[in-house]
């Protein structure tokens, strides 16, 4: 398993990326891009992961149990 980490600057980049990574790979996002119409029905039905970044110990958990899947059915 890996996490890939970026910056990226535009909502819309995030789309963007769903082409350049590999297969298997499930990006984690902010949770505001769920709320932005198009943008975030494209990133929901993509699988994205979202953390509420407002409630760390949320986004920790989040993080954390994504992980734990991760190390446990050998996933990327």
């Amino acid at each position: 398993p890996y996490v890939i980490v970026s910056n990226h600057q535009a909502s819309l980049d995030v789309m963007g990326m769903v082409e350049v990574i590999p297969e298997r790979c499930v990006p984690v996002a902010k949770k505001e891009l769920l709320y932005m119409g198009t943008v975030g029905w494209a990133c929901w039905l993509c699988g994205i992961i979202f953390i509420d970044r407002r409630r760390t110990e949320a986004a920790i958990d989040v993080l954390s149990q994504t992980a734990r899947t991760m190390s446990r059915e050998n996933v990327r």
